[in-house]
């Protein structure tokens, strides 16, 4: 196998560090960066995943590193740095503090590694994406959040749960925000090719739709301390593995949408087509009118938001 290039990750919590596990055990990259400002951590992380690689097989070397020199002519970094949410918490209550470490971050990724694509999961998800895009300088195309992979990937596992089907049965889709405006797209949502409609009641989709939406709320209260990693993690990856591979694999992703569905100027979780260089394009599917006003109307509501983070 060729590997090449080097992917960074800021943030050694529980996400950054199982991001980066995955990552590594693709075997696509020479190197994996991670950084953190805890003395020994992000060093500690590095010792012990490089000491599995003769037991999982890969030769990707992880990089731990408290400094943003380790991160230096990056193709791809994934921003996870921020307070995780506590029993309690929304998105939005993490808006203020999240935001400050986000744009030092980013300035700090940009300046080492200038020709990155940047991907974005820090909460709130919408808003850091778009602070991420200011504070970069960037094209908007080298900058996205991860967002609707992990609630679509939380959808279908209602869905397979719900009709105990193979979770690769199912295909659900869910654009918008990542939070209380997220549009689950139910004409697009299958179980081997049936539409889910044909499944389950109005009613009961609604229900699960409701779940997905507290999705993360509902991890979070079982935890009690941190929040989820494992399904997030394995999305952002994914989105890192596309952007590599140039695969131009079409993903729900947070987007810079400009004029796509009569909407433009605004960050939002679109499909988009991925691959080298970040987002080729937004993709454009046939919504009905209900699912498309909820999507302008899910625009409106992260605009308003994203406007705010500008100065912060």
């Amino acid at each position: 196998m060729t590997r090449s290039g080097k992917v960074s990750v800021v943030g050694a919590g529980f996400y950054g560090s199982t991001t980066a596990q995955r990552l590594a055990e693709y075997d696509l990259f020479e190197a994996v960066a991670l950084v953190d400002i805890i003395e020994g951590k992000p060093q500690g992380i590095a010792l012990d995943i490089n000491q599995s690689r003769p037991i999982e097989g890969f030769e990707t070397a992880l990089l731990g590193s408290n400094d943003y020199d380790v991160t230096a002519g990056s193709e791809i970094v994934v921003i996870t740095a921020g307070l995780p949410r506590k029993p309690g918490m929304s998105r939005m209550d993490l808006l203020e503090t999240n935001a400050k470490i986000v744009r030092e971050v980013t300035e700090k990724v940009v300046a080492a590694s200038p020709d990155a694509v940047i991907i974005v999961v820090s909460n709130p998800l919408d808003e850091m994406t778009a602070l991420a895009s200011l504070a970069s300088g960037l094209p908007k195309n080298r900058v996205m959040g991860q967002a609707g992979m992990l609630d679509t990937a939380r959808f279908s596992t209602f869905v397979a749960e719900e009709l105990s089907v193979p979770v690769g049965s199912v295909t659900t889709l869910t654009l918008g925000s990542h939070g209380d405006t997220m549009v689950p797209v139910p004409s697009a949502c299958t179980v081997d090719g049936k539409p889910l409609s044909d499944l389950l009641s109005a009613d009961r989709i609604e229900e699960l739709v409701t779940r997905t939406r507290n999705g993360g709320a509902e991890v979070v209260a079982l935890l009690k301390t941190g929040s989820a990693y494992y399904a997030p993690s394995a999305a952002a990856a994914r989105m890192a593995r596309a952007v590599k591979e140039d695969s131009g694999a079409v993903l729900p992703v947070c987007a810079w949408v400009d004029g796509e569905y009569g909407i433009s100027g605004v960050y939002l979780g679109v499909e988009a087509e991925i691959g080298a260089g970040g987002v080729k394009r937004v993709v454009e599917r046939d919504l009905t009118d209900q699912e498309r006003s909820a999507l302008t109307n899910a625009a409106e509501a992260v605009r308003a938001k994203q406007a705010d983070v500008a100065n912060m």
